[in-house]
C-alpha cells in the first residue's frame, strides 16, 4: 500500500480541505489498487507569487488497473486562500465517468464547494448502477446552491454545487463528496472492458469534459498571474486536465 504520511500542504489548509483530502486518500487506498504516477518533471511541488503572496501547489498521482491518472491538487495562497481539486481519469477500457472535487476557502469561509460524477458515456448520462446508488444521496439540504457556468455542460444531474454555511453544511458536503467518491470506486473495480469501438466512444467522452475544463478562465487567470501564460497553459493541459487521447500509462 502506498503511504499518506509524508508533510502535506492539507496541513496548514482549511480544516475541510484537510479533512477532505484525508478522506480521499484513505478511500483510495482502501478500495484501489495504487501505483505510483510520474508527473512532469518539477510539477509535484510548485512556489510562485500571487499579488505579493507565495503560491504553493502540491501535486499528488496515482494509477491503477482502471484509471490512468487520479490526481489530488492542493494550493495555498498566503494566509488568504486554500485550494483543493481532485480529478479521477477513467483509462479508456472502462465505462467509467469522472470524478471530480474543489473547494475554495477564503478568510471568510468556504465559498465554492463541488462535487460530481461526470458522464463520459455517448448519452452524456450515467449508468443505471450509478444512478441507483447516487439517488440515495440528499443535495437539497443546502441552502445555497451555486450556478454552474456556461461551459459546464458536462456535469450530471447529481453535481452538487454551494457555498456551505454552516459547520454541519460542510460536513454534509464532506459524506455527500465521501458517499459519492465511495460508490465510483466500488463501481470502478468491478467494471468490465469495452471493446475497441466502445472504447473510442468513451475516449470522445472524456476528451469533451477536458477540453471544457480547459476553459475554466478562473482557474487559468490565477496561475497566468502567478507563473505567466505560457506556464498555465502546459500546467493547464499537463496536469489539470491532459489529454486522454495521448498514450497512457502502463502498469509495470
Amino acid at each position: 500500500m502506498l503511504q499518506s504520511s509524508q508533510p502535506s500542504l492539507r496541513q496548514e489548509q482549511h480544516i475541510l480541505i484537510r479533512q477532505l483530502a484525508d478522506s480521499i486518500i484513505e478511500s483510495w487506498q482502501k478500495y484501489l489498487n495504487l501505483e505510483p504516477y510520474q508527473l512532469p518533471e518539477g510539477l509535484g511541488y510548485v512556489e510562485g507569487k500571487l499579488e505579493g503572496e507565495k503560491l504553493r501547489i502540491e501535486n499528488r498521482c496515482y494509477q491503477t488497473r482502471e484509471f490512468r491518472k487520479i490526481h489530488l491538487e492542493l494550493a495555498k495562497v498566503g494566509n488568504n486562500l486554500d485550494i483543493l481539486h481532485c480529478v479521477m481519469f477513467p483509462r479508456s477500457e472502462y465505462p467509467l465517468p469522472m470524478f471530480g472535487c474543489d473547494i475554495v476557502a477564503g478568510k471568510a469561509g468556504i465559498s465554492a464547494a463541488i462535487a460530481d460524477l461526470s458522464p463520459t458515456s455517448p448519452e452524456k448520462t450515467l449508468s443505471e448502477s450509478y444512478k441507483q446508488e447516487l439517488k440515495t444521496l440528499n443535495p437539497e439540504k443546502f441552502s445555497q446552491h451555486r450556478e454552474l457556468p456556461p461551459w459546464a455542460d458536462i456535469f450530471s444531474e447529481y453535481c452538487l454545487f454551494i457555498r456551505p454555511q454552516t459547520e454541519q453544511e460542510e460536513q454534509d458536503f464532506l459524506h455527500y463528496t465521501e458517499e459519492m467518491l465511495r460508490i465510483h470506486s466500488q463501481q470502478a473495480v468491478i467494471a468490465k472492458p469495452l471493446s475497441p469501438q466502445q472504447q473510442e466512444l468513451y475516449l470522445a467522452g472524456q476528451e469533451y469534459y477536458c477540453n471544457k475544463q480547459q476553459k475554466n478562465d478562473k482557474t487559468r487567470r490565477v496561475l497566468e498571474k502567478a507563473f505567466g501564460p505560457d506556464w498555465a497553459e502546459y500546467y493547464m493541459k499537463s496536469v489539470l486536465f491532459d489529454s486522454p487521447k495521448e498514450k497512457e500509462s502502463v502498469l509495470e
